[in-house]
């Protein structure tokens, strides 16, 4: 289970917004003050929603990280299925073996 967001979505929304309709460009740093969060997540922020618009491609869009935590997470629980299955194969398969004797 992911680790609960630190920040609200919707001061993630406005420090995006805020960093978009400005004009000039504010300086990350200063936003990030004026807001009362950690400049490296205003940064990060921006850069999700540049991902998210096409305007970058050095890292996935959110539904392309969500898509890939649903396949790993199906990944596993099948991976785990599959031991299941393995052991039970084995142990049915012993059971039925003619040569083993039975006491």
């Amino acid at each position: 289970m992911a680790a609960p967001k630190k920040y609200p979505d919707e001061l993630r929304a406005r420090a995006v917004r805020l960093y978009r309709e400005s004009d000039p460009k504010p300086v990350i740093r200063r936003l990030a003050e004026q807001l009362g969060v950690h400049p490296e997540a205003v940064r990060n922020w921006i850069r999700q929603d540049e991902a998210d618009r096409g305007e970058r491609d050095d890292r996935p869009t959110t539904s392309e990280s969500e898509e890939l935590r649903r396949l790993r997470r199906e990944n596993a629980e099948l991976k785990r299925a599959n031991e299941i299955l393995k052991a039970a194969s084995a142990f049915f398969a012993s059971e039925l073996d003619p040569t083993r004797r039975r006491s």
